[in-house]
């Protein structure tokens, strides 16, 4: 019997990195530069999402599918409807709930990380 599948232990591995790059890119923009905290976070979608896709197509799920377009779009399109979550979750906790950014960026990373590996999961790396 497996505890750990190696499937879900590389994802938590680069989920990891892929977190930590979101958050940096954010707080680069968003403190050091000044860009409003919602564009900010927009931004750091992008890079993350990017090195998230390079990350799992080749490490995590090991992807040999030739329809790399396919899957591309699959991945991307997911990721939209997370980065949406991510930046209304933002909003939320930031303007409405007035909760500090760094807090927040944390505990939307996570649900977004866990949304995506389902979607990643399920849609887009399927065997």
């Amino acid at each position: 019997m497996k505890f750990l599948d190696r499937e879900l232990v590389l994802y938590v591995i680069f989920g990891a990195f892929t977190f930590f790059v979101n958050v940096i890119v954010y707080f680069v923009f968003e403190d050091l530069l000044g860009v409003n905290y919602l564009i900010s976070n927009i931004i750091a979608w992008f890079f993350s999402v990017l090195f998230a896709y390079i990350t799992n197509r080749i490490w995590v799920f090991e992807s040999k599918s030739p329809e790399i377009l396919k899957e591309m779009s699959l991945f991307f399109g997911g990721r939209i409807f997370s980065g949406v979550v991510d930046t209304v979750l933002m909003y939320l906790f930031i303007d409405v709930m007035v909760i500090g950014d760094f807090i927040s960026k944390i505990v939307v990373q996570v649900i977004v990380i866990i949304l995506n590996y389902i979607f990643s999961k399920l849609i887009v790396f399927k065997d």
